[in-house]
Order: structure tokens, then C-alpha cells, then sequence
């Protein structure tokens, strides 16, 4: 496989996984393509073309040298100066695998963010709610990584010699993927609070992580609550939602969110509207997404080097 074949296999996989469906990704992407006919001459000129085929701006083929075959990659979650520094050490490496956002994928993190307001409207949560009140928050992250040295990492990539990428919403969608599933299975037998934790706890990169203190845990309520209605609202679109979600989410039936990472301003707001709030971990949840992608890979022939809190589990 090549460095765009990766990715695009990368962006086929988020798309299968998307907890809003295939059909409306697919409507989105349409909705795409008719503003951009909709652009004058001069204003095409400037726009994004990537938005016609990739749905999630925070995902992006950062450096590509065209080298033909991949045959081995660095991939872990934050690669930047020291982990790029280290593939050109280790002599072999073809390709570095980013999952956080750097270069145009960070520039563009907030534009997945509407991903959020889809999810909640699975939930029950109606659309035009959903959209006003994640809509504020949308535009505090674009403000927030405005400022920021986008294209550091990338220029250091490119002076190594390196083909770099950041996989963000793809792998967050395989992760969300995986969680909705097991949920759902399991419904039977997750009546309380503690009942969840204990299911999350179960998996492989959860597990791992609570050797380091890191493994899933509660943030809000208590163990013996009753969960009510679980959802998965708070792993993929993005970056945290907006603080005034909850009392949404709990008007119309939400009663446990599962998230990987959580602001006390949000606790509190959870909290003051009597969400359950199981926090899965950060790295652990980015890991998990991560390597359902990079099990395929491998199938593929790759070899597949972990690094920067990466924790590698193979299903394969």
C-alpha cells in the first residue's frame, strides 16, 4: 500500500464506522459538493477540494514524498518533533501515523464538530437543539487553534524526509464503533453504573491503562445508579462538546454518557443535571481506535511500530 492508500483506506474505514450512519455521511458529503457549485470563480479557487471525497477536516495526508510501497510505519498518538526525529533515527520507517491533528488536520478540527449534534440526535435529542447548542462551542475551537504553529511537525517531517499523516475522526469513529456495539450486546447486563465500568474495564487497552492509573473511570454519579439510557456522545467529532449539552441530554432521556476525557467544568454541569458520567480515558480510547485501523495494516503486509502513548493491541 502507498501513503494515499493508507490514508484513503483510513478514511473508508471512519466513514463505515460513522455513528451517524453511511447515508448521511454520504448527504454530507453531497451538501458539500452544492456549495461548492454554488462558488464563484474566484471563491473555488480558494476552497478546500478535500471536502468533496473526506468528510473529516482533521484528517489529512500531511507529507507525501510518493514512495511507493509502505512497508513499515511509526504510528502513535501525538507525533511530532521527537517522534519524527526518532523515525529518521530508526532508518526504516516509511510513513509516521499521527491520531492527533497536526498541519491542515489541526487548522480544520473544528469543522467535525457538527458530527456531535448528529450523534445526540440519534440519541433523542432533537437536531435544532443539538445544532444551537453545539454550534458556540464550535466556533471557541476554531478561535482556540487559530493561533496555534499548525505546520511545525509538518515542516520538520518534510526537512527528515518523512510521509506523514494524522488519522483524528476516522480512528475516533472505529473506536466509538466498537464501544456502541459492545454496548448494545451487553444491554441485558448493564444495569447499573458499575456494571459499565466494569465492561470497559474488561478491554484489553482499558486494562492496560489502569496499571497506570489511566483506565476507565466514574467522574459523575455513583456506582450503584441505575445507567437509564447510555450514550456514546463524548468520543468522536472533534474535541469536547459544549458544558450546556447536558441539560439536553437529560430533558430527553440520557441518563450515562461514556467520554474519554472530560473538563470539571463539564463534570459539574453533568452533574448538576443528574448524568452518570463514565470516562473511558484519553489515550486508551485513542488507542483503541488506532488499532482497529492499524490491524489492518498489518493484514496488508505493513509492520507497524507503536510510540507516543500508543497502546497496541492486536484483534488480528
Amino acid at each position: 500500500m502507498t501513503t494515499v492508500e493508507i490514508y484513503q483506506l483510513a478514511i473508508k474505514l471512519g466513514i463505515e464506522a460513522d455513528l451517524r450512519g453511511q447515508a448521511s455521511v454520504r448527504e454530507h458529503l453531497r451538501y458539500a459538493k452544492k456549495q461548492y457549485r454554488q462558488l464563484s470563480k474566484t471563491a473555488k479557487a480558494d476552497f478546500d477540494l478535500e471536502k468533496l471525497t473526506n468528510p473529516y477536516a482533521d484528517s489529512r495526508i500531511l507529507v507525501d514524498l510518493t514512495r511507493g510501497q509502505i512497508r513499515k510505519v511509526l504510528a502513535g498518538i501525538d507525533m511530532e518533533g521527537p517522534e519524527l526525529l526518532a523515525a529518521k533515527q530508526l532508518g526504516d520507517i516509511d510513513l509516521v501515523i499521527a491520531h492527533h491533528p497536526e498541519g491542515l488536520g489541526l487548522a480544520g478540527l473544528s469543522e467535525v464538530m457538527d458530527l456531535q449534534a448528529d450523534v445526540l440526535a440519534d440519541y433523542g435529542v432533537p437536531i435544532n437543539i443539538a445544532e444551537s447548542v453545539i454550534r458556540p462551542r464550535i466556533s471557541e475551537v476554531s478561535r482556540g487553534v487559530s493561533p496555534a504553529n499548525h505546520d511545525r511537525s509538518v515542516d520538520m517531517a518534510k526537512l527528515l524526509g518523512l510521509d506523514f499523516i494524522c488519522i483524528h475522526t476516522p480512528a475516533d469513529n472505529l473506536g466509538a464503533r466498537y464501544l456502541v456495539d459492545l454496548i448494545k450486546n451487553k444491554q441485558a447486563k448493564l444495569k447499573r453504573v458499575g456494571d459499565l465500568v466494569k465492561l470497559l474495564s474488561a478491554i484489553p487497552e482499558y486494562a492496560l491503562a489502569a496499571k497506570h492509573k489511566a483506565g476507565p473511570t466514574l467522574f459523575a454519579g455513583q456506582a450503584d445508579n441505575h445507567c437509564g439510557k447510555i450514550a456514546v456522545t463524548e468520543f468522536t467529532g472533534g474535541t469536547s462538546g459544549s458544558k450546556d449539552i447536558y441539560e439536553k441530554m437529560a430533558n430527553f432521556g440520557i441518563g450515562t454518557v461514556v467520554g474519554m476525557h472530560m473538563s470539571e467544568e463539564h463534570r459539574r454541569e453533568a452533574e448538576k443535571n443528574h448524568i452518570n458520567v463514565v470516562i473511558a480515558g484519553h489515550m486508551a480510547s485513542d488507542s483503541l481506535g488506532m488499532n482497529l485501523l492499524l490491524d489492518q495494516l498489518e493484514e496488508a503486509g505493513i509492520e507497524v511500530v507503536p510510540t507516543s502513548g500508543l497502546i497496541r493491541i492486536k484483534r488480528n
